[in-house]
């Protein structure tokens, strides 16, 4: 079960929902948990303009953890394609526990890069330097 409370249900970004990144505003008004970081069992790929997280790896993938209300996780839902794009999945945090995550499937990531480092900022940067 994923680790919910009154007041919603916590989810983990690691792409394009970060602080500062293009689709945060979605997030306006969620109580940021913290910075986390998966176990080593996901891969990061590069998918063009946003990364995509795939199970079965074994990186260990950086990025925050929100508490949404029902409404922002649905509009969550929409921005990822959730059930037919992303899947969102409980996953399990080092330190923090059961969170969502948007999961890609990973059938349709061959051919694409993986992000060695494990986070999107990151590969962001190197990318910038290329």
């Amino acid at each position: 079960m994923t680790r919910a409370s009154s007041s919603g249900t916590r989810v983990f970004v690691y792409g394009t929902l970060l602080s500062g990144e293009p689709n945060h505003h979605l997030l306006r008004g969620a109580r940021l948990v913290g910075q986390a970081q998966t176990l080593p069992r996901f891969t990061l790929y590069d998918y063009g303009p946003f990364p995509a997280l795939a199970s079965k790896g074994k990186h260990a993938v950086a990025g925050e953890v929100y508490e949404v209300d029902a409404p922002m996780l649905a509009a969550l839902d929409r921005l990822e394609g959730h059930p037919r794009f992303y899947q969102r999945t409980p996953i399990a945090l080092d330190g923090v526990g059961r969170v969502e995550a948007y999961l890609f499937p990973r059938g349709r990531l061959a051919g694409r890069p993986i992000i060695e480092s494990g986070c999107w900022r990151t590969h962001l940067k190197e990318k910038k330097s290329w």
